[in-house]
């Protein structure tokens, strides 16, 4: 993506080039978010064999210690970013500061207890980041470009977890992952010191405050709850993006787990290898959703949600023999479609969401998506998918990974349809503004 693609189109009274900057800046901040969140992936199975962690532990330390303070504390915590005098800059700066610095402590834990409160500490950090970046991102922008916007925000998650990967196993094989943590955790507290410095809050800047609607009435909290699931394209999109979550943070464990168990890699080749491949194609199919619902979406709204609803669909044979295989440099080939088609979804949920509320609930529309996601995903994902591995070991032995992922892939099938469902929706119940 070049720079004037990040560009997109400013909303009335922002400058372009304000606009551009700060999304570039969000976008660096979302990378540490999910460098640092991504990065107990790959050293899984270090951690594991140095803490003596069956694969329940493992799940229950790379899932639901995270999810279950970041999503419970999204909520409160967006609705403080919807209000019209938050600094949501400067939220996002403390929430940077906080999760970066539990990341350098999960380097300095000793124990199973010691890491899993430290994981816990990063995900209270991270509550504050999405939602006011995303309200951010869709006040200064235009709604015909408010996909590409969001979605270049969104390529924090595959840059981020690429990052994670490689530099989590490289530095893993040379040092151990204590120092791996140390290394992600730093750059995001010397960045959350300088943040308010680089970009400002856009409600301060007077015209731009009444194209963000914050001249209209404040919602209660119940209020705005209401809004979010007043219509039934939102029940169905938050549907599909919990049960997309559910598989993308199961299989971002367990497919890493499954290349060093079965495919006889190190955490160093794993990371680096698909790391790598992953990566680019999660850059590819993040980009690609957005600039396909942004084009579609003008001549259809329904086709806002096309790319994900087929691409799900044709992805799950394909990841399903990427599983199958037993080599894994074919094995990797045949994972790099399916997940451009996978992550094609993160721009056009969210431009939608975003789209289906008023401007006050907006940070809450993305909290109550994350919350989702993120409880029923990465809460549930890697912790299920370890619990299922740990049942199937009797009759399969290491090969119960595979199994697992065997099932996963087919499951895609799920979000697909809901994708195809809630796009029905879309030219009733999206809003104009």
């Amino acid at each position: 993506m070049s720079q004037n693609d990040a560009t997109v189109a400013a909303a009335p009274g922002q400058p372009a080039s304000h606009t551009r900057k700060m999304l570039w800046v969000l976008l660096l901040v979302y990378v540490l978010n999910f460098l640092d969140r991504q990065i107990v992936n790959i050293l899984a199975e270090p951690i594991a064999r140095d803490l003596v962690l069956d694969d329940a532990a493992i799940g229950l330390l790379t899932g639901l210690a995270f999810a279950l303070f970041y999503t419970f504390l999204g909520i409160p915590i967006a609705r403080y970013a919807d209000k019209p005098t938050t600094n949501r800059v400067g939220l996002i700066s403390i929430s940077l500061a906080v999760w970066s610095g539990m990341t350098v402590l999960c380097g300095m834990a000793q124990n199973f207890v010691q890491l899993l409160l430290a994981r816990i500490g990063v995900g209270v950090g991270e509550a504050g980041c999405t939602p006011a970046a995303h309200s951010l991102i869709t006040d200064a922008v235009e709604p015909a470009k408010r996909s590409s916007a969001i979605a270049f925000y969104g390529l924090g998650i595959p840059i981020g977890s690429l990052l994670g990967l490689i530099i989590g196993g490289f530095v893993n094989d040379l040092w151990g992952w204590r120092i791996a943590f140390m290394v992600v955790g730093v750059p995001g507290i010397l960045l959350a010191a300088v943040l308010p410095l680089m970009i400002r809050e856009v409600r301060h800047r007077g015209p731009a405050t009444q194209t963000a609607g914050v001249s209209a009435p404040e919602f209660t909290a119940l209020g705005s709850l209401k809004e979010v699931f007043g219509t039934r394209a939102f029940v169905y999109i938050a549907i599909a993006s919990s049960v997309t979550a559910f598989l993308g943070y199961g299989k971002g464990v367990w497919a890493l787990i499954l290349f060093q168990r079965s495919h006889g890699l190190s955490a160093g080749q794993t990371g680096l290898l698909l790391g790598v491949a992953l990566g680019v194609a999660g850059i590819i199919g993040t980009w690609l959703g957005g600039y396909l619902a942004d084009r579609f979406g003008k001549v259809d709204r329904r086709h806002m949600l096309t790319t994900p609803a087929v691409g799900m669909a044709i992805a799950a044979p394909i990841l399903f023999l990427g599983y199958w295989v037993g080599e894994w440099h074919v094995a990797i080939a045949l994972l790099f479609v399916p997940t451009i088609l996978n992550a094609a979804y993160y721009g056009p949920t969210f431009a939608c969401v975003h789209g289906l509320v008023r401007p006050q609930a907006r940070a809450m529309a993305s909290a109550v998506m994350l919350f989702l996601q993120n409880l029923i995903g990465l809460g549930l994902g890697p912790l299920l998918f370890g619990i299922a591995s740990e049942m199937l070991k009797p009759s399969v032995g290491v090969e119960s990974v595979r199994y697992v992922l065997y099932g996963a892939a087919w499951l895609g099938l799920i979000p697909a349809f809901f994708f195809w469902r809630a796009s029905l929706r879309l030219n009733a119940e999206l809003k104009s503004g």
